[in-house]
């Protein structure tokens, strides 16, 4: 059974591999000023954004990044989880959801009244878990890159 817990500045080297696995799997390469500005931010008390392991035998099976917003639809904040992911090994074993868990008890205790997650549509194994942890909302993501 797996333990969930808050990353700690010493965990670097158990985040790095999944946070590489992530990426991955969808096939990004996320460069590595911003991987280590991802980790600092995710250490940093004064930093809306916070990291999650799943852990077992002093291993890292999976990953959960979340960050607290405002909103002008409640008084209360959101939470969005900006990063799931389960190492292949460890799927199937309820990692994913006791993931998705800890967010949820995370955010309740910051006083957040919702929280919500993309996922890529070609991503239909996710989207099973998800259909029995959330509800889909139906909105459309679009975007636009913006070049600093």
């Amino acid at each position: 059974m797996s333990t969930i817990r808050a990353v700690t500045p010493d965990d670097y080297d158990l985040w790095l591999p999944l946070w590489h696995g992530y990426q991955r799997f969808y096939e990004v390469a996320i460069p590595e000023a911003t991987s280590r500005a991802t980790w600092r931010r995710l250490n940093d008390a004064a930093e809306p954004m916070w990291g999650a392991l799943a852990v077992e035998g002093g291993q890292a099976l999976g990953l959960a990044h979340y960050v607290r917003h405002r909103t002008t639809w409640t008084e209360g904040d959101y939470c969005y989880l900006n990063d799931l992911f389960v190492s292949e090994a460890a799927r199937g074993r309820g990692v994913g959801r006791a993931l998705i868990r800890h967010v949820y008890a995370e955010a309740e205790a910051m006083g957040c009244s919702r929280v919500y997650w993309l996922t890529h549509e070609t991503n239909v194994t996710a989207q099973k878990l998800y259909a029995g942890v959330a509800e889909r909302s139906g909105f459309i993501q679009y975007r636009k890159r913006l070049e600093p």
